[in-house]
Formats: structure tokens, sequence, C-alpha cells
């Protein structure tokens, strides 16, 4: 099976590989991704985002057959029963395809509307267990247990762990992809790095008791400091570019107003019986929710549109016009690293700046609701965190390390000043979303709170 990618050129699944991806490809469940758009609504603001789940998915597994040949490369480092064999590597390329299975539309805007708070991972591992899915169905029908094994390779578990941290990890296939597909797609640079020269600088290390996949240091750590830091710039100027979150927020406005009308009795048309169920606090099938995908969502939105309820139909008229709400950035930890005011860890100036937040909100909200808006639909504090660089504190074998000729294996942060300044340290970009008729009397409502 050979493929054309606009990232990776030509894609091969070929031999054994073939046999793995070629009946997933052909389950519903994996279908579905080319339903569901890899970056949700970014494409209101780079018009390339265009790109699917599947597309990533595909790229995430091409990536994986390159890392097993580096892996057979530098087996001999490691004893017999730690060497890939082929039934680690149907499970990682299965897992590699698989991995967002459970991905809802939008990218994570239904996770946070759902009852239990389920997350994407859940759904996937679930998609995968149920015997009733073709995916579960192709899996068992490659290899007895595979199902089993794949699910488990997801959350981590696996008899060779450097491989289930491979699918899911501080360094894995998916943030291996995704940086170059959605720098390519949004016409950006930033997530740009050196993928060749990054996988060719993996070695084998071992760090308490376990074998783990290390970054070679001296030709490993340009491409791994370049690797994360475009990572941070990528959800500074694309994942959490404001027009996308204020977007973001209209749709969460929806779904909160769709809810209050199934709560009253008054479900909305074509609402689907995800939302449905999600609305009143009931579980959510996984049939029900596998049926939902960007398509159908933007559907059920454009019927809102001519909804008895003014409100819902509103926010969705909004959605599709691209009426977004207008963003209003608060002060952050800059703003008082600048002044002087505070240290960069000073917890307690941190929580004063939370204060400070929700009082912007609170007054913002004053207004609307004197202008005779719901301004709990309306208004909205959006803080958006990133860590560009987390790392375990604790000995394990955890998080990445760094291989120093005739030296102990090195944590990457010690190893490395760039990564090393930014470990563990949360970006917070606080912002207030608001109607635009609005901004003159808000910003007058928040003028002694706000950055001379």
């Amino acid at each position: 099976m050979i493929l054309r990618d606009p990232v990776h050129g030509l894609v091969d699944f070929e031999g054994d590989a073939e046999r793995v991806i070629g009946p997933l490809l052909a389950t519903r469940e994996v279908q579905r991704l080319r339903r569901i758009r890899q970056l949700g609504l970014t494409s209101l603001v780079f018009p390339g985002a265009e790109h699917s789940r599947f597309a990533h998915a595909v790229g995430a597994a091409h990536v994986m057959t390159r890392l097993f040949s580096r892996l057979r490369a530098i087996e001999n480092a490691l004893p017999i029963e730690h060497r890939l064999d082929a039934e680690g590597m149907r499970d990682a390329l299965a897992a590699a395809l698989l991995h967002d299975l459970g991905h809802g539309p939008f990218s994570h805007l239904f996770e946070e509307v759902q009852p239990g708070d389920r997350h994407h991972e859940d759904w996937t591992v679930d998609a995968i267990r149920d015997p009733g899915t073709d995916v579960h169905r192709a899996l068992e029908g490659i290899s007895s247990g595979m199902a089993t094994r794949v699910a488990d390779m997801l959350r981590g578990r696996h008899r060779l762990r450097y491989l289930a941290r491979a699918v899911s990890g501080t360094l894995d296939v998916d943030r291996a992809d995704y940086l170059l597909r959605d720098s390519h797609m949004t016409g950006v640079r930033y997530g740009l790095y050196d993928l060749d020269w990054l996988l060719r600088a993996l070695g084998f290390g071992e760090v308490a008791g376990e074998w783990v996949l290390a970054v070679e240091g001296r030709k490993g750590l340009p491409p791994i400091e370049s690797f994360f830091l475009g990572r941070h710039f990528m959800y500074q100027q694309v994942y959490h570019h404001k027009a996308t979150r204020a977007a973001e927020a209209l749709i969460r406005g929806l779904f909160a107003r769709a809810g209050e009308l199934v709560r009253e009795g008054r479900a909305p048309e074509r609402l689907p019986p995800a939302l449905a169920s999600a609305a009143q606090g009931a579980t959510v099938s996984l049939g029900d929710y596998l049926d939902l995908d960007d398509a159908a969502l933007l559907s059920c939105f454009s019927s809102w549109e001519k909804s008895d309820d003014a409100v819902l139909a509103d926010l969705a008229a909004r959605l599709r016009v691209r009426r977004l709400p207008k963003t209003l950035p608060l002060p952050t930890e800059a703003d008082r690293d600048a002044s002087g005011t505070r240290g960069a860890n000073d917890t307690e100036e941190v929580g004063a700046l939370d204060a400070v937040w929700r009082e912007c909100e609170r007054r913002a909200r004053e207004v609307a609701t004197r202008a005779g808006l719901r301004a709990d639909l309306e208004v909205r504090l959006d803080v958006a965190e990133d860590t560009p660089y987390d790392e375990p504190s604790e000995p394990t074998a955890e998080g990445l390390w760094v291989l120093i000729r005739h030296r102990a294996p090195q944590r990457l942060g010690d190893a490395s000043f760039l990564l090393g300044e930014l470990r563990g340290k949360t970006v917070r970009v606080p912002r207030l979303l608001f109607p635009a008729e609005l901004r003159e009397p808000i910003l007058s409502a928040l003028e002694d709170l706000l950055p001379a």
C-alpha cells in the first residue's frame, strides 16, 4: 500500500505493515476520522487548516514505521527479550493509527460538555475493546488478543515499555506528525523541526532498571530542542489563537443553551442523541458518540438558525457567518514581571491575578446583563494554558533522557539549557470574550483593572 502525503511524501505500508493497516483503514471507526478536522475551528483563521484526523492518523503510523527502522539499527544495545519483535511492531503500528479514534468533533469541545469528564482517550479504548465495533473485529482478525494489547499500549502498558511511550509519551509519533502537519496545512513555520535527524539521534539507555529510548546528546539536542520550542510556538500562534478560542466560545454557548432547552422539555430539532444524553446528565453510549462528527454538528447548527428560541438561533447564525466575540487581553504574569512587582514563582501573586481576571469577568457580565443579554452565554473568561516542557521530578524512567558518552543518562532538562529554563513552567494567556457591541462599555468598566 503506497499513499501520497503532503507532509511525508510517499508513505508506504508493505508486507506485515500492510496486513495491519489495510483492514484497519477499512473500518467504520477509522473512516469516521475523515469527517473530523484535525484543528477544529482553526480554519476560520488559517484557511488551509482543513486537514482531518484521518490524515494525521496515517501520518503517525508512517512515523512509527520510520521509528521501527531506527530501533532495528540500534537493537544490539538491548537484551534479546527487550528487542522489537513482529508482535510488538504490529501492536505499535495499530496503536499509532488508532490513537485518536475516539476524538469528538471540534477538537476537545465535546469532552467538556459531557457528563463524567470523559476524554477522547477513554472513547478510543472503549471502541477498541468493544466486540461490536469494526475496529475490534479487525484487530482480532489480525492477531488473537490484539485488541486488548493495543488498548493497553494506548494506556502506557506493554511488555516493551519504550514502545508504549513512543505511541503516547513526551516524545511520540503523535506529536512528531501533528507539529509538521499542522504547520504545513496552516502555512506557518513555527512547528517545523528536523524529524530525520531526531530519529537518527535516538539510542537506548538503562534508567532505574528499565530500558528507555533516549536522545544522543551531541547530535540529538538541537532537533529535540527545536521539537519542543516548535510545539510551544504552535500553541502560542495557532492552537490558542484568539479567533479560534472565540469561535469555540460560541459553540460552548450553543451546547449550553441546547442543554437548557432539553432540560426544559423543549429540545431543539435534529439534536444528536449524544448531545441529548449529555444535556440530561446521562451516560452517552459508544454508538451515539461515534455517530458525532463535524458534518453532523454543523448540519445541526444550521437547522438551529431557524429555531423558535432566539438565543439559540442567534448563536448559530453568528457561527455560520463568522461573527465572533471580541477578545480583550487581561493582565498576565509577564505584566507583573515587567513592572518588578512579583517573582517568577510567586504563587500568591498568581492567585491575585486569578482574582483580577474573575473580577473582570464579573464586571463584564454586569454590563451584558444591563444590555439585556444572557451574560453567562455571551461573556466568558478564557484562559489558554500550556506547559511547553514538563518533566517528572521523581527518579523514574518516565520522561526524556539524554545519552552522553561515558556518563549516566541525564534528564533532558538537565542536559539542555533551553529546556531546563522552560521545564515545568506553565504559560497562561487570559482573555475576556464578549459581543462586539459591548466593547466600549466593558472597556470603561474595567479601566482600573487593565494595564496602562
